[in-house]
């Protein structure tokens, strides 16, 4: 498993997924800058180091959290379009290849749902940054001109899913080479990637502010390439997009106090469901100690939890789309999935986070996407669309069943964990639906097995959907045995 690049300088501590990201949120504080500024700087970065995981072209959530205590979570997720295209929809599937797994996934203009990234990333500067936009900028426009030399990671990465970022001459441009053969070949580990249009797309969204996207020249070029080429995206959808500030939901679980992702976004309830469930079916404080971290019971324990929690999942997404919040913390609600986890015998992608701490005690944790990218950039800017209306994950009725105008739910989840220990930890994860359960692992390895922040992160993690379970190869052969048996239908990751 690769270790999380860290950052830290004398004003605070920043991690994220390139040491790129995470060397400008450490810069900014350095300059005097807070945890937002310095969050709002990774993000920016983020978008030249980790291409395929974070855009301007999708969207995400911040949780900000003063140091008098005060959190809020900005949700600057996709929002669907008003209305929908109904003939010449440019929309179909590609098959992303993991080396042990494929996964199909649907790209296109017709892909793309309004993106928030852009507004969002400005109204939490509005209302938490105190450095000026222009200096956000300035580590994401120098990296963007300069290019960056790609990472093993980020090759694979870009392997995975190649054939998005080949599908349009203006994404080859960025992302391939010519090949032995003539024809379009991805840039390798080594090959540098510089996006001169994206630094100058951010030194005027800096110094002209969120309305040129959504309201202005950037607005009109979307609304124009997809009315040409099979989008659903208008100027209406862009101009009425708002980020949208909430209180965190706060949960309690064995002395420590959560502040997580609250609803329409799923990704903290159902973190809350499955402590909970875990909390009731094992009320004493050192219950989990007892089972054995990583041992037979403590692995079917939690892949049995998820799986109850994924059955939960189906019911609260129908509410959620009701825009009804789902009762999955109501004791009646809990006590069905906590009998049914009882009688269970024990014998039996696109995503990039950043986490900030500065000294004062502010605190702020982001978590962005793309999805895959729908292979389209928006013309001048450098900025690939999402392809959000084209993720299984996020459409589970079926392609094209999205409802109109709405806010697209999310397993993105953000969180601040208060420790029983007084000490505050900021934690997020990349990973569509494995979001929730690896959040979940750090959580219990750090409170109910006392492990450090790095250890509980880089501990070996399982995860359930359906009938599969996959799981990392590094849990002892026990473990692993009594999982197969358990999920015959299950992958063992290597790491």
């Amino acid at each position: 498993m690769e270790s999380t690049p860290t950052s830290a300088r004398a004003r605070g501590i920043a991690a994220a997924g390139h040491v790129i990201t995470a060397e400008a949120a450490s810069e900014v504080m350095a300059a005097g800058g807070n945890a937002i500024d310095a969050v709002v700087a990774a993000l920016w970065a983020a978008s030249v180091a980790e291409p395929v995981l974070s855009s301007p072209g999708g969207g995400g959530f911040i949780l900000a959290r003063t140091a008098d205590g005060q959190t809020r979570v900005h949700d600057f997720f996709v929002h669907t379009p008003r209305r929908k295209r109904m003939r010449d929809v440019d929309f179909y599937p590609i098959v992303a290849d993991f080396g042990v797994a494929t996964q199909t996934f649907h790209i296109g203009l017709g892909a793309a749902a309004v993106p928030g990234f852009v507004r969002g990333v400005f109204a939490a500067h509005r209302e938490h940054g105190t450095m000026p936009m222009r200096r956000l900028v300035e580590p994401a426009i120098a990296a963007a001109r300069e290019g960056l030399l790609l990472r093993d990671y980020e090759q694979y990465l870009l392997s995975v899913v190649g054939p998005i970022y080949k599908i349009t001459p203006e994404a080859c441009a960025l992302f391939a080479r010519p090949g032995d053969d003539g024809a379009p070949a991805l840039k390798g580990a080594g090959d540098r990637i510089a996006n001169p249009e994206l630094a100058d797309t951010l030194e005027v969204l800096a110094r002209e502010g969120d309305a040129l996207f959504y309201e202005g020249e950037i607005a009109a070029s979307i609304a124009t390439l997809c009315a040409e080429g099979g989008g659903h995206l208008t100027r209406e959808d862009l101009a009425g997009y708002r980020d949208v500030a909430r209180p965190p939901l706060v949960h309690h679980y064995r002395g420590a106090r959560l502040e997580l992702n609250p609803p329409p976004a799923l990704g903290g309830l159902l973190i809350a469901h499955s402590l909970e469930l875990l909390a009731r079916l094992h009320p004493g404080e050192r219950d989990l100690q007892r089972l054995g971290r990583g041992s037979p019971a403590h692995a079917l324990l939690l892949a049995r939890t998820q799986q109850e929690t994924n059955r939960a999942r189906v019911a609260a997404e129908a509410l959620v789309e009701g825009g009804e919040t789902p009762p999955m913390l109501d004791d009646v609600w809990l006590d069905r999935f906590v009998a049914s986890l009882a009688d269970t015998k024990v014998s039996q992608r696109g995503t990039t986070h950043i986490s900030v701490i500065d000294r004062d005690g502010n605190a702020a944790a982001a978590t962005v996407s793309n999805g895959e990218g729908c292979g389209h950039m928006i013309p001048g800017t450098g900025i690939m669309l999402n392809n959000m209306l084209g993720e299984e994950d996020l459409n589970p009725r079926g392609m094209g069943s999205w409802p109109l105008g709405k806010r697209m739910t999310s397993m993105m989840a953000p969180a601040a964990i208060h420790l029983p220990s007084g000490d505050l930890a900021i934690v997020g994860s990349g990973g569509s639906n494995r979001i929730r359960t690896a959040i979940l692992q750090v959580i219990l390895n750090m409170v109910d097995f006392g492990m450090d922040a790095r250890a509980a992160v880089e501990a070996p993690r399982l995860h359930q959907e359906g009938k599969h379970l996959d799981f990392e190869a590094l849990v002892g052969r026990e473990t692993r045995d009594a999982l197969a048996r358990a999920f015959p239908d299950h992958r063992a990751w290597p790491t």
